[in-house]
């Protein structure tokens, strides 16, 4: 089986001949197996939705069309060469020859003896999921091994992964996830769909997809995520068990076998990992920290949080769909975080959206801004019940975003490609212009003062298991005027996912700064 969406080369078929009529049948079977009755197999395949094919002969074979020809004969037998074009419907067909003499209009039907898979083509011009790189191609369709990135920016980890597309029994086990799906057989030549359906079965949370997530720390029943190394297992554990989810995943073990399968099916893919990677969980494109009047935290309120590292994939391809300029990479996310028009999914996300924050653009562009770029913003509780915004940091989240690079095992660095640079003109009005679809559209009508700013440096490269993490809390005054202020500091340990398990330590300090001085403090 070979990666053919365009030009189709398949099977040899023997046929006796002598002055026979030939017509070919296409049928989308939607099976992983075929059987012998092909034209039983499948939901109804029909002309009308691409299903069923009745494909002409011709002298003279040409591009973007279904069409056969007679391309070697050889005493009583002929070989066939099918082409078939860019948008055909990927999955199993099945193909029947039949044949009738001039004489004696009786058909007689030839049935392939072995399957047929139409894949999506990243060689292909035509193809929406072309790749004009062939460095590239090999590197994100037919490389079988990668790495992906963990940890913290400071101390970015890597871990081996096997893809494993090519291996046996994985083709079957992705086409076997998309018959899972709801997706009619008719929407499978588009390669916005079946990302869109991927991910969604990637994870088992509301449709028993491949991986059931567990971030407990207990997999007593299962394989922890962190023992896996390789999709080839998962994949194959779930196909055979006719679709019992595997236990258990985290975002990365999501991440590599979403990369496998996209692979797997002809379309450019990569994991990528996004340090300090922002949960928005009320759709205001801001990372919110609820206080209250005394400046409490109010645990209730505080649904949003900050991953240590969040990895999720990018996948290539055209989108007519969207404005001119929108194709390229998009973003797509298999590990269940928020819902997506009522299923766990997310993406396909242009980058470029992301990028300029047209988080309008379909599909799940919004969340993802916000993981990468979104303002952590702390709000008090007034007396009355609303609340004021008291402090912004604009530099929170969304750093050394990484994935592997191409031909080599080296970290490549792709911030550049999700925003642009932290602080510019372009990155703010980014921002801001993201900020006006989100539920707080608002939130930078009033310019706040800025003349008082707060930094937390940290020694080294961080805290290491065992060792005290030291940190240094500036403060500092730009205006000609004194400021007098109280720093609250609270220092917690939490998951990498951004869940606290608990407080170290609080204080609160009074600051006294004069015209343009800074102060420092320094904690354990």
């Amino acid at each position: 089986i070979a990666y053919v969406s365009s030009i189709s080369v398949l099977p040899a078929f023997s046929i006796q001949i002598s002055d026979l009529h030939i017509r070919l049948y296409f049928y989308f079977t939607g099976t992983t197996k075929l059987k012998d009755n092909l034209s039983a197999v499948g939901s109804l395949p029909l002309v009308s939705k691409g299903t069923h094919v009745i494909i002409p002969l011709v002298d003279h074979l040409e591009d973007e069309r279904w069409e056969a020809k007679i391309v070697e004969q050889n005493g009583n037998k002929i070989k066939l060469s099918v082409n078939s074009p860019a948008s055909a419907v990927i999955g199993l067909y099945g193909l029947t020859v039949m044949t009738s003499s001039v004489k004696n209009e009786a058909s007689t039907a030839y049935d392939a003896n072995k399957n047929i898979v139409m894949l999506f083509n990243p060689w292909c011009e035509e193809d929406t999921v072309f790749l004009d790189d062939e460095e590239e191609r090999k590197e994100y369709v037919l490389n079988d091994t990668g790495r992906i990135y963990y940890g913290t920016e400071k101390q970015i980890g890597a871990r081996t992964w096997n893809f494993g597309q090519f291996q046996e029994g994985i083709l079957d086990a992705c086409l076997f996830i998309l018959e899972k799906s709801d997706m009619p057989p008719s929407g499978r030549g588009d390669p916005v769909n079946v990302v869109r359906v991927i991910s969604a079965l990637i994870n088992a949370q509301d449709d028993f997809g491949v991986l059931v997530g567990n971030w407990s720390g207990d997999y007593s029943d299962g394989v922890s995520p962190s023992a896996w190394s390789s999709s080839v297992e998962i994949l194959r554990n779930y196909h055979h068990s006719n679709g019992t989810p595997v236990s258990y995943g985290q975002c990365w073990v999501f991440s590599g076998v979403t990369t496998t399968v996209l692979r797997c099916l002809g379309i450019p893919a990569r994991s990528v990992t996004n340090f300090q990677s922002a949960h928005d969980t009320d759709v205001s494109l801001t990372t919110d920290v609820y206080f209250d009047k005394d400046l409490e935290p109010i645990d209730y309120l505080n649904t949003d949080s900050v991953w240590n590292f969040h990895v999720w994939n990018d996948c290539w391809m055209a989108r007519p769909d969207l404005p001119h300029g929108n194709g390229g990479w998009q973003a797509v996310d298999s590990t269940p975080q928020e819902t997506s028009q009522g299923t766990f999914c997310c993406g396909p996300a242009s980058i470029n959206a992301i990028r300029s924050g047209q988080v309008y653009l379909k599909h799940d562009t919004p969340f993802v801004f916000a993981e990468v770029n979104s303002d952590k913003i702390y709000w008090q509780r007034n007396v009355d019940g609303t609340f004021t915004q008291f402090h912004i940091e604009k530099k929170a989240v969304g750093h050394c975003i990484s994935t592997k690079a191409v031909g080599s095992d080296e970290r490549a660095d792709i911030t550049h490609l999700y925003k642009h640079q932290e602080g510019s003109e372009e990155e703010r009005i980014a921002v801001e212009t993201a900020s006006r679809y989100g539920s707080k559209p608002d939130v930078y009508s009033k310019p706040m003062a800025e003349d008082v700013s707060v930094e937390v440096k940290m020694e080294g490269e961080g805290p290491r298991m065992g060792a005290d993490a030291k940190l240094s809390i500036v403060v500092k005054n730009s205006s000609s005027l004194p400021r007098r202020t109280t720093l609250h500091s609270q220092v917690a340990v939490m998951y990498y996912t951004g869940v606290l398990k608990g407080t170290l330590k609080k204080e609160q300090l009074p600051v006294e700064l004069l015209a343009n001085e800074g102060w420092l403090s320094t904690t354990l």
